[in-house]
């Protein structure tokens, strides 16, 4: 059932993809399955019903955790892709035209196709793709820190994209499926001699100026008497 803390999305890119394996971005922390969701600005009617959904939980936050009192400053999840990240870093090129929010969850999120069909193979989620993502606001309060949350809910892949961040293809990695190259460097297969041939006598050559003539090529040593004449 809805609530109004509760949006479904248009289509929008994944980012910082972590819906497979829990990840903790500090040592120590708690490991959650989470996204970056890149919303284009155009897509005025998302960015409507997130606004709705934020103003939904802040009121819940003010009549439950925060006890009556709305902060004088309220942090929400949803940042201007073309400015800059909280820490006052900018962010990346492909935030440029989006609004940027991550949306985290302590259980493994439903990942579906367009048909509704569970998604096993794992290759077939990274950061780049597309999809429709449902997400819930909430309020916090811990450690004196009062905001709102943005959990991440089931996720339908709408379509491939152009893979984000630091995944390469084995083309890519191996140039296109050509064969290795042989090293640059030939090591030359040594030369084989075969066994030094006696020349034949000639007719009327003397048999001690035939036997001085018989010469190892590569010694430049008399080859000796030739056994057998």
């Amino acid at each position: 059932m809805n609530k109004a803390t509760q949006v479904t999305t248009n289509e929008v890119r994944i980012s910082y993809e972590h819906l497979i394996k829990p990840y903790a971005n500090q040592a120590g922390a708690e490991e959650k399955f989470s996204a970056t969701l890149l919303i284009p600005k155009h897509d005025i009617a998302t960015k409507q019903r997130i606004d709705a959904a934020i103003q939904a939980a802040i009121q819940e936050g003010i009549t439950g955790k925060w006890g009556g009192v709305r902060p004088s400053q309220v942090p929400i999840p949803l940042h201007d892709g073309d400015g800059r990240r909280p820490n006052g870093e900018p962010f990346g090129l492909e935030c440029r035209g989006h609004w940027v929010m991550t949306a985290s969850t302590k259980q493994r999120p439903e990942i579906v196709d367009t048909g509704m069909n569970p998604i096993i193979d794992a290759t077939q989620i990274y950061s780049g793709m597309y999809a429709n993502v449902c997400i819930n606001f909430f309020a916090y309060f811990n450690s004196g820190k009062k905001g709102i949350g943005c959990g991440l809910g089931p996720v339908q892949k709408t379509r491939d994209g152009e893979p984000l961040g630091s995944r390469m293809t084995a083309a890519e990695a191996f140039g296109n499926g050509a064969p290795a190259q042989q090293p640059a460097q030939q090591y030359a297969q040594p030369q084989q001699y075969a066994q030094p041939q006696a020349a034949p006598q000639q007719p009327g050559q003397p048999r001690a100026a035939y036997e001085a003539a018989q010469v190892d090529p590569i010694t430049g040593k008399p080859i000796g008497r030739v056994m057998g004449l």
